[in-house]
């Protein structure tokens, strides 16, 4: 059974940018993972700390990161953002 992506408003515009910037095919080659199982690899992910303790993360490539939390008992994975990792 596959797992559920929703996505904020800040990732739905963050995709838009992505398109943009020639990353959309390898944006939503890890979005298919995720929808597959979101703690398949490769590609590995992160455990994230701080303000986004309890998300993960997943490089798109060098810079660009897709960042989601996992809401295991409704099987669904929520997208936060895609976008630079260190933006604000």
């Amino acid at each position: 059974m596959s797992w559920k992506l929703i996505y904020t408003k800040a990732a739905q515009k963050d995709a838009e940018k992505l398109s943009q910037s020639g990353l959309k095919d390898k944006a939503l080659k890890i979005l298919e993972i995720l929808k597959d199982g979101p703690f398949k690899n490769p590609p590995s992910f992160e455990k994230l700390v701080g303000d986004l303790k309890g998300a993960y993360s997943r490089r798109i490539n060098f810079q660009q990161r897709i960042i989601y939390q996992i809401l295991k008992k409704e099987k669904i994975v929520k997208i936060i953002r895609m976008r630079m990792y260190y933006e604000k």
